[in-house]
């Protein structure tokens, strides 16, 4: 399987010229026998959704959206999806020209500097999802920092975890520094989850926020085999084999035994003393 990290940078509101950013990313891919081309989180629309003051979502079956995969790969692509009455941070798969799966972003921050509930409604279902090169997994930027997600998708069957994201520093003077925090998350749901993690991370300044990219991807033992440069855009192809999560799984079965009714009576308890 053969991933391209598509780490570029948008114009935010600009959806026409981020889809030919997009377009020339998936043919430059092609060119390199890309199986999957992964773009970042809202990679069609920019992050700071407020600042737009006018509403420039898209459907899943805008036209536009599916001929992006009519150049060869496979594309996953971010965008602020208009779901008529709500409006999602979206992430759809599209192969061949159709729509094989959406993940709509599940856990949404609001606080600090980040404001997304004001600009989306969360998701409502994770699912892993057969690809003609494995089976995967999408999970939003935010929804990996939720330890219960990586699991649930492992869970589901899914070998590769696609992590498209928006994560910029500089906005909050002696904030923590993500870049280091996405290091040791990403290592963490590789090794747990035993799976490939392909992370696809944003660059460009926007509205005060500097992304970082320093997209990457690691192998079911935790190890980074391919990584972007930090700051400018890039398309980086790695090959990798979809193979070793099943031997990583077999020497060492870590997620074999879920114990899901463990899990649902200590879930039903904890809601029954008040939790949501």
């Amino acid at each position: 399987m053969r991933i391209a990290l598509a780490q570029v940078d948008c114009e935010l509101g600009e959806v026409e010229n981020n889809l030919q950013t997009a377009r020339t990313m998936v043919k430059q891919a092609a060119d390199q026998r890309a199986d999957v081309v992964v773009f970042p989180e809202l990679s069609l629309h920019g992050y700071a959704l407020g600042a737009i003051g006018r509403d420039e979502s898209l459907t899943v079956h805008d036209p536009r959206l599916a001929e992006l995969s009519a150049h060869g790969p496979d594309v996953l692509v971010g965008f602020h999806e208009d779901g008529r009455l709500r409006r999602y941070n979206t992430a759809t798969y599209f192969s061949a020209g159709t729509p094989l799966h959406t993940h709509r972003k599940l856990y949404l921050p609001n606080y600090l500097e980040w404001e997304e509930r004001k600009h989306a409604s969360p998701g409502n279902a994770l699912r892993a999802f057969d690809t003609a090169h494995g089976r995967v997994a999408t999970l939003i930027c935010n929804d990996a920092w939720q330890s219960v997600l990586p699991w649930l998708a492992a869970q589901d069957g899914a070998e590769v975890l696609f992590v498209p994201t928006n994560s910029a520093t500089g906005l909050v003077p002696g904030a923590i520094d993500t870049s280091v925090y996405w290091r040791d998350l990403l290592l963490n749901i590789a090794r747990l989850q035993q799976c490939w993690v392909v992370f696809v991370n944003r660059v460009g300044v926007e509205n005060g926020a500097s992304f970082w990219g320093g997209s990457r991807v690691l192998d079911p033992w935790g190890e980074v085999v391919a990584e972007a440069p930090h700051g400018v855009p890039s398309l980086s192809v790695v090959e990798i084999d979809i193979q070793a999560v099943r031997r990583r799984r077999r020497e060492m079965p870590l997620i074999e035994e879920a114990r899901f009714g463990l899990v649902s009576r200590e879930i039903g308890r904890l809601m029954a003393e008040g939790a949501d």
